[in-house]
C-alpha cells in the first residue's frame, strides 16, 4: 500500500511539473484560504493577548470608581455624550472615601489623569511630547500592580509634603538616560524640576496603549500644578483577600452613596468597573472573535475548495487520453482513483503549508504594528491542518471518482 501511495506522490509530482502553471495558481487559491483563516485567527489571538495583558496590568481583585462607565449613550451636535451628566469625583470625595473606608483586606488608592503629550527634559535633551502624567498617591502602584525595577516608590511622607519627585517609565530611561542610572537625576516638566527616585518594570503594551510612558508624580504636588477644579479624580480598591471582595464592594458602594449624598431612591452618579466583570467580559469577547474569524476563513476556504474541484476536473478531461492508457496496461479504478486523490493532496498540502506560513506572517505584522503581543496560535496551525485534510478529501473525491470510470476504449479515443 505504501509503494502505491509512494508512486501516486511521484505521479503527482511530474504532474504537477507538466503543468507548473496551472499546479502554482491552483496551490495559491489554496494558500490564500488557508491564510485567511490562519491570519485571522492569529490576529484574533493578538486581541484576545492584548485584553488579557491589559486586565493583568490593571491589576486583579479589585474595583474602580469614576465619573462615567465606558459607553457613550447617544449623539449631541454630532458628539458622542453621555445622556445623564455625573457630578465630577472631586478631591474631596476621593479624600473622604479613603480616610472613611475601613474595610478589611483592602487597599485604597487616589489618583488624577495631570497632562498629556507633554516634552520632557533634564540638562542636555528634550523628548518628544508624547508623555502622560499622572498624580497618584502612596498605594497607586501596588493597587494597579506596577512594579519598582530601581529606586524605590512614594512614601506617605513624599505625598504629604508634595516633594518634587518623579517615577518614570522605560521609555523616558531610554529615552533620556541612555546606558545611565537615572536614579536621583533630574527631570524638567514644564519648567519645574523633579528628582527621578524609580524606574517602573517594563509593561507590554495593550489596547489602551503604550504602559511604558507614564511619569508619576505625588498627588498633592500634581493637583497645585496641573490639577484643575474640572479635574476628576479616581477611586481604585484592591481587595487583598478573594473571599472578602463582594463584602468589600458592596460596603464600598454604600460609602461612596453616602458620600454623594445619594437618596436609597437614587441611581449611582458615579461610574463603576469591577476586574472580575471585565474577565468576563474578555472570554464573551474573545469567543465571539473565534466564532467570526473561524466563519471568515470558513468561506474563505468554501470558495478554494469548489476552485481547487474545477481544476481538477478540468485536469481529469485533459488527461482522458493517460487515463485511457494507464487503464490499457492494467491500472484498475482503484489506482487511476488513488493517483487523483494523491495529486489533489499534495497540491492542497503544499498549498496550505504556503497559507500557514504567509497567515503567520500577517499575524506577526498585524500584531507589531498595532503593539499586540504575538503568540504562536496552535489552535489555528491545527484546524488549518484538519482544514487541508478536509479540503484535500473534498475537493478530490469527485474528480478522482470521476477519473477512475472512465471507460478505457473511449478514454483511448480521446483526444
Amino acid at each position: 500500500m505504501w509503494k502505491i501511495i509512494n508512486d501516486n506522490i511521484s505521479i503527482a509530482f511530474d504532474s504537477i511539473k507538466s503543468q507548473l502553471l496551472r499546479a502554482i495558481i491552483t496551490m495559491l487559491i489554496i494558500a490564500f484560504g488557508i491564510m485567511a483563516l490562519v491570519g485571522t485567527l492569529t490576529v484574533v489571538k493578538g486581541i484576545e493577548g492584548s485584553f488579557s495583558s491589559s486586565l493583568q496590568s490593571m491589576g486583579s481583585n479589585k474595583f474602580t470608581f469614576k465619573r462615567y462607565n465606558n459607553q457613550f449613550l447617544k449623539k449631541k451636535h454630532g458628539k458622542r455624550v453621555h445622556e445623564k451628566i455625573n457630578p465630577r469625583i472631586s478631591y474631596r470625595d476621593a479624600f473622604n472615601f479613603k480616610n472613611r473606608y475601613d474595610a478589611e483586606n483592602a487597599l485604597v488608592s487616589i489618583s488624577f489623569f495631570a497632562g498629556r503629550d507633554l516634552e520632557i527634559k533634564n540638562n542636555i535633551d528634550k523628548t518628544d511630547p508624547k508623555y502622560k502624567i499622572y498624580g497618584i498617591d502612596e498605594n497607586y502602584t501596588k493597587v494597579n500592580a506596577f512594579e519598582i525595577e530601581k529606586g524605590k516608590d512614594f512614601s506617605a511622607k513624599d505625598i504629604a509634603n508634595s516633594k518634587y519627585y518623579a517615577i518614570i517609565g522605560k521609555d523616558l530611561e531610554k529615552e533620556l538616560f541612555d546606558h545611565q542610572n537615572p536614579i536621583d537625576k533630574e527631570i524638567i516638566i514644564r519648567g519645574n524640576r523633579f528628582k527621578v527616585i524609580g524606574v517602573l518594570k517594563s509593561k507590554q503594551s495593550n489596547f489602551t496603549g503604550s504602559q511604558n510612558d507614564k511619569i508619576f508624580i505625588p498627588l498633592n504636588l500634581a493637583r497645585s500644578i496641573f490639577g484643575k477644579s474640572a479635574s476628576n479624580y479616581r477611586i481604585t480598591v484592591a481587595v487583598t483577600d478573594k473571599k472578602t471582595y463582594e463584602s468589600n464592594f458592596g460596603k464600598a458602594i454604600s460609602l461612596m452613596r453616602n458620600i454623594r449624598k445619594l437618596q436609597p431612591s437614587q441611581e449611582n452618579n458615579f461610574g463603576l468597573s469591577r476586574s472580575d466583570r471585565l474577565e468576563g467580559e474578555l472570554k464573551e469577547v474573545s469567543s465571539s472573535l473565534n466564532i467570526l474569524a473561524f466563519i471568515i476563513g470558513m468561506i474563505t476556504i468554501l470558495g478554494s475548495s469548489i476552485a481547487l474541484m474545477n481544476i481538477m476536473l478540468v485536469s481529469v478531461t485533459e488527461r482522458t487520453r493517460e487515463i485511457g492508457v494507464r487503464k490499457a496496461i492494467g491500472a484498475n479504478s482503484f489506482l487511476i482513483m488513488m493517483q487523483f486523490f494523491v495529486e489533489t493532496f499534495v497540491i492542497t498540502f503544499l498549498g496550505g503549508v504556503i497559507g500557514i506560513l504567509f497567515g503567520l506572517l500577517i499575524g506577526f505584522i498585524v500584531a507589531k504594528s498595532m503593539s499586540m503581543p504575538f503568540g504562536m496560535p496552535w489552535n489555528a496551525i491545527s484546524m488549518a491542518i484538519i482544514v487541508i485534510f478536509a479540503v484535500a478529501f473534498i475537493s478530490g473525491l469527485y474528480p478522482a471518482y470521476k477519473a477512475s470510470k472512465l471507460d478505457p476504449i473511449q478514454a483511448l479515443r480521446y483526444e
